[in-house]
């Protein structure tokens, strides 16, 4: 099955509700454990989008998502070339490369948006995705150590950033 990174439109939107829906509920890989409701999701998009960030998703049809990325812009003055990046991925789609693909889909556009730095908070349980962000280029910066509580167990969350141009 081919799948396919592309820009976020509208029809969009309820497959990406649902994909979000379902990371967070795994409970273990975003900080979310559901989505909010759609109206919610739908405005938070437009606000990345109407505010110079980047948002693309893995589509296997018109309207299937199995994942996304985006790279919200901060809004504070001297803080504006800076974007923070989120993703996730549907877990029947993980290990194909569908992350790396979407990462560098969306760092390209942020690139292309004017934002200089990328930086990500990830939990250091998710090796994986540290992994991906360590060949792309990303640095470390800091842990927040026992950041999340989840089910009567700590997470540290490790900060990383992109200043340069992604590895490919």
């Amino acid at each position: 099955m081919t799948v396919r990174i592309v820009p976020t439109v509208d029809e969009h939107l309820p497959g990406l509700h649902a994909t979000l829906d379902a990371v967070a509920r795994e409970r273990r890989y975003i900080g979310l454990t559901a989505a909010f409701p759609p109206t919610q999701t739908a405005a938070f998009v437009r606000q990345i989008l109407e505010s110079g960030g980047v948002l693309v998703v893995a589509v296997t049809s018109a309207t299937e998502v199995v994942g996304w990325c985006d790279v919200e812009r901060l809004h504070l003055e001297g803080f504006r070339h800076v974007g923070r990046l989120g993703m996730g991925v549907l877990q029947a789609y993980r290990r194909q490369g569908i992350g790396r693909r979407l990462a560098m889909a969306a760092i390209t556009a942020a690139r292309t948006a004017g934002i200089e730095r990328i930086e990500l908070e990830v939990f250091a349980s998710n090796a994986g995705a540290i992994r991906l962000y360590d060949r792309l280029g990303f640095e470390h910066e800091g842990v927040k150590r026992q950041a999340r509580k989840l089910d009567g167990r700590y997470d540290d969350i490790v900060l990383m950033a992109l200043l340069g141009e992604p590895r490919s």
